[in-house]
C-alpha cells in the first residue's frame, strides 16, 4: 500500500495593497515639477508685492468654520471632515484658508491698529464627490490683506492674481466681477430675493428650499437646469447697492481699467461663503468642465468682528493648485521642465569615490546646478541610457582611466557635438559657461 502526502505551502500570502482614501491623491515625482514651478513663481510674486508668508494649523475648532463660513452653506452642512478628539472637543480639517488666517491674526494680536499683507499655501479638505479638478484633499494658495478699506487694495489683489496666472502660462481665462454691497444694502435685496423664490417654491429643488430659509443668495449659484429660468428673472443685486457700495465698486473698476485688466460684470456672482461683502471676483475657464473657477476671492470686512476681533477691513483670494496644474496640461503648457543639467556616469571602483566627490565640489562651485549622479552601478551602456532618459543636457563620464588622468568626458545629450575631455581643475568654470550659471 502506497501512502501519499500533500505538501502545504508555508510561503506567506501576498498582502492586499492598501489604496489611497477616495479623493485624496498622491503627487508622484513625474508631476512634481509643475507644482514646484507654480509654487516657486507664486513665492517670488508674493514677495515682489510685499506679502509675507503665514502658516496655520490644518485642524481648527469646528465652531470657527460654523461662525465664519455660515451654518447654511453646503460646506458646513455636508462637506466638512469633523471629529471629536479624545477630550471631547469637536475639531475640523480646514475646508478653506481664510477663516484660519483670520483666527491666527486675532490670536496673535496682529490686527490692532496694524495693516498686514499675508499669504498661505497648503492642503484643504472637503467631503464632496471627487471629479476633475475637485478632490477631497486639495491645495490652495491664499492671499489676504488686512486693514485696507479702499478699492485700491481690491485692485492690487486682482492685479497680483492676473500676473500670477500669466507668469505660470495660463491662457484663456476670464475675470468675472460683482459687488455684494454692504450688509445693510444686502438685507433689502435678500427680502426681494426671498419673495421672488417663494413665489416659485413648488418648483425649487431640496437644496434651494434649504437655502431659501438660510442663504437665498446661494440659490443664484444653482446648476440645476430646471431652475435657470427662475434664476434668470430674479432681482439683480446691483440694483440695490447703496452709495457707499457703488462708489467702492466704481473705484475698483477704474483701477482695473487703468492697467488694462479686462473683466465681465456678472451680477449673479455671489461666491459660496457667507462672509463676503462688497467686491467678489472669479477667474474662470471653460476648459475644465463644470469646475470652471480657478481663482476666487472677495472682500470680507465683517469677518474679523464676527470671529471676536476688532472691526478690520479685509480682502483675499484663493487659487486652486490642482486646477491650475490641470489647466496647464489641457492648454499644452510644458510646466514640467525640471530635468537635471548633468547626469554623472561613473564606472569603476576608484571612479565611484572620485565621482561623488566631484559632484559635491560642482554643487559648491556652480550656483544652481542640478546634477543626477549615477548610483547603484550598471554598465556604461545602461548608464548612458539613464542619462538620456533623465532629460539632462550633458553627461559627465568618469571611469578609472579618466580618474588616473584627472579628467572627465563631457558629452552633449541634446545637441550633436563631439565629446570632449575636461580637466578637473577647470570643470566648474567650463560648466558655468556652458550652462549660463552665474
Amino acid at each position: 500500500m502506497t501512502s501519499t502526502s500533500t505538501q502545504v505551502s508555508t510561503a506567506p500570502a501576498q498582502a492586499q495593497a492598501i489604496q489611497p482614501v477616495r479623493g485624496m491623491n498622491d503627487m508622484v515625482p513625474a508631476d512634481a515639477a509643475a507644482w514646484q514651478r507654480l509654487e516657486s513663481i507664486a513665492r517670488e510674486l508674493f514677495t515682489a508685492y510685499a506679502y509675507q508668508e503665514i502658516r496655520v494649523p490644518i485642524v481648527e475648532h469646528t465652531g470657527l468654520f460654523k461662525r465664519s463660513i455660515g451654518e447654511f452653506t453646503d460646506i458646513v452642512q455636508k462637506e466638512m471632515f469633523t471629529f471629536d478628539d479624545p477630550s471631547g472637543d469637536s475639531l475640523t480639517l480646514r475646508p478653506e484658508g481664510t477663516a484660519g488666517i483670520v483666527r491666527a491674526m486675532i490670536s496673535n494680536g496682529l490686527l490692532h491698529n496694524q495693516r498686514h499683507r499675508v499669504w498661505l499655501a497648503g492642503p484643504m479638505f472637503r467631503h464632496e464627490k471627487p471629479q476633475r479638478g475637485r478632490f477631497r484633499q486639495f491645495h490652495q494658495l491664499d492671499v489676504e490683506a488686512f486693514g485696507y478699506a479702499g478699492p485700491d487694495i481690491d485692485a492690487e489683489l486682482i492685479m497680483l492674481s492676473s500676473r500670477l496666472l500669466k507668469a505660470v502660462g495660463v491662457d484663456r481665462v476670464e475675470l468675472n466681477l460683482n459687488s455684494l454691497g454692504t450688509p445693510g444694502s444686502r438685507r433689502e435685496y435678500r427680502e426681494k430675493l426671498v419673495a421672488h423664490f417663494s413665489a416659485h417654491k413648488s418648483k425649487l429643488d431640496p437644496d434651494s428650499l434649504r437655502r431659501l430659509e438660510g442663504n437665498p443668495l446661494r440659490i443664484l449659484d444653482s446648476k440645476n437646469p430646471d431652475l435657470q429660468d427662475i434664476i434668470a428673472t430674479a432681482p439683480v443685486l446691483t440694483d440695490y447697492l447703496d452709495e457707499e457700495s457703488r462708489a467702492h465698486f466704481s473705484g475698483l473698476c477704474r483701477h482695473l481699467d487703468a492697467v488694462g485688466i479686462k473683466y465681465v460684470l456678472n451680477p449673479r456672482l455671489v461666491r459660496g461663503l457667507d462672509y463676503y461683502s462688497h467686491t467678489v471676483f472669479e477667474w474662470v475657464t471653460t476648459e475644465l468642465g463644470s469646475q470652471g473657477a480657478v481663482c476666487s476671492g472677495g472682500r470680507y470686512d465683517g469677518l474679523v468682528t464676527q470671529l471676536g476681533g476688532e472691526p478690520t477691513p479685509a480682502i483675499g483670494w484663493a487659487l486652486g493648485q490642482e486646477r491650475i496644474v490641470e489647466l496647464l496640461r489641457v492648454q499644452g503648457v510644458n510646466a514640467a521642465a525640471n530635468a537635471p543639467d548633468i547626469y554623472f556616469v561613473i564606472a569603476g571602483q576608484s571612479a565611484e569615490a572620485e565621482g561623488l566627490r566631484l559632484s559635491e565640489k560642482l554643487r559648491d562651485s556652480v550656483p544652481g546646478i542640478r546634477i543626477e549622479t549615477n548610483c547603484g552601478g550598471g554598465s556604461f551602456k545602461s548608464q548612458m541610457k539613464r542619462a538620456d532618459k533623465s532629460g539632462a543636457a550633458y553627461a559627465l563620464i568618469l571611469g578609472d582611466t579618466e580618474t588616473e588622468r584627472r579628467i572627465v568626458g563631457l558629452k552633449s545629450l541634446r545637441v550633436e557635438q563631439p565629446q570632449v575631455e575636461i580637466s578637473w581643475d577647470v570643470l566648474a568654470t567650463e560648466l558655468r559657461n556652458r550652462l549660463n550659471k552665474a
